[in-house]
């Protein structure tokens, strides 16, 4: 899954932990083992559907960057989206064998998710190199910083297996690079790219909001049924802190939010 680097450009968005300046609160399973916490089996089951929706997602990533590398204008980039695709693949990997630890099927798990992420990735089909990489940034990046705001409310064991795939592939600092490059070359694109960042911005909340709404342990977990502490008013907070990360982000692309 591809993160934002903590570059100067972009200082503030995602950092561990939280999507903003304001970091979310710890919680009491925050402090205990998968060992402990998955004695509750409303909590075992909101993990299990977490890593499911990670891992297909993992997944998806890696066909889409295997497939918008395709788009590259050069051999080189076409060889640095190769190098990210195997990343992802990776995670994907980490997170199946963590799902088969626990006697969990990983297909299974990951079943629930399919018909939402593939419809997102149907509804923002990238036309050009450009918009494939502002879709792998932005995109992927919201995503991101939704599974760090839950990962504080994860035991621990959890939480550093769904810190551990949120590593950057690198493919934010390409991002930036190529994006800002492409803008100066000609300012026009960036009205383009603006109004294809916001279309994403959107279908990416209503695909998070659609999925969690459909899993009544993952939403259990959401607004404080599980993890202790995370109310309503909380939720509000974090749709705010990842908000204003996607703002932070389009500046350094050099678009407006």
């Amino acid at each position: 899954m591809e993160t934002p680097d903590k570059t100067a450009a972009e200082s503030g968005a995602a950092d561990s932990g939280a999507a903003g300046s304001e970091s979310a609160p710890a919680t009491s399973i925050a402090t205990q083992s998968w060992e402990q916490a998955s004695a509750d089996p409303t909590y075992r089951a909101a993990v299990v559907d977490l890593l499911g929706a990670l891992a297909y997602g993992e997944l998806a990533a890696f066909e889409r960057l295997a497939e918008d590398a395709k788009l590259a204008p050069s051999l080189a980039d076409k060889a640095e989206l190769a190098s990210m695709a195997s990343a992802e693949f990776h995670h994907f990997e980490k997170l199946r064998e963590r799902l088969a630890r626990i006697d969990e099927d990983p297909t299974a798990a990951m079943e629930p998710f399919a018909a939402a992420l593939d419809d997102f990735h149907r509804l923002t089909a990238p036309s050009d190199w450009l918009e494939g990489l502002i879709k792998a940034y932005v995109g992927d990046s919201i995503a991101s910083d939704f599974y760090r705001e839950v990962a504080a409310r994860l035991d621990a064991d959890t939480r550093a297996l769904v810190l551990s795939v949120l590593d950057d592939t690198g493919h934010s600092s390409f991002a930036v690079e190529k994006v800002r490059a492409a803008i100066e070359a000609d300012p026009r694109v960036g009205g383009r790219l603006a109004l294809w960042a916001r279309r994403l911005m959107g279908e990416a909340l209503s695909q998070a909001q659609r999925v969690v709404a459909d899993r009544d342990a993952l939403s259990t977990m959401l607004v404080g049924g599980v993890a202790d502490g995370f109310d309503l008013a909380e939720v509000g907070k974090m749709f705010s802190r990842i908000t204003e990360a996607h703002t932070k982000r389009m500046a350094a692309l050099g678009l407006a939010a």
